[in-house]
């Protein structure tokens, strides 16, 4: 198995499809979007070392996704962003089987 998540995303757009190999927290945090669907991640409730990092990694290959800004309250209060993926995108090959949908490793049998 591959220590790093990776695929190829395809952006479905109206000009065709658009193929891109995906690597690591990158691939993570695309995984993690596709998956939230309309409702987005936000570093609230899916915590991650970059969020901001591996958005502007995706938006540089080519992915739309948008940063809603957004109020907490509680003794932390302030804002933190939501971010949601405005393509059509399907993902396939690479190591995609060995994750599961919520972008966490299947556990793997050591051979004896």
């Amino acid at each position: 198995m591959s220590a790093k998540l990776k695929f190829t995303a395809a952006i479905h757009g109206a000009d065709g499809d658009r193929h891109i190999d995906v690597l690591g927290r990158e691939a993570w945090a695309l995984l993690e979007l596709v998956e939230a669907g309309s409702r987005g991640c936000t570093p609230i409730d899916n915590p991650a070392p970059r969020w901001s990092h591996y958005i502007w990694l995706l938006r540089g290959d080519g992915f739309k996704v948008e940063t809603i800004d957004e109020s907490h309250a509680g003794p932390f209060a302030g804002s933190h962003a939501r971010y949601v993926l405005h393509d059509h995108v399907t993902l396939d090959g690479g190591n995609l089987a060995e994750w599961r949908p919520n972008g966490v490793r299947y556990p793997h049998k050591v051979a004896a």
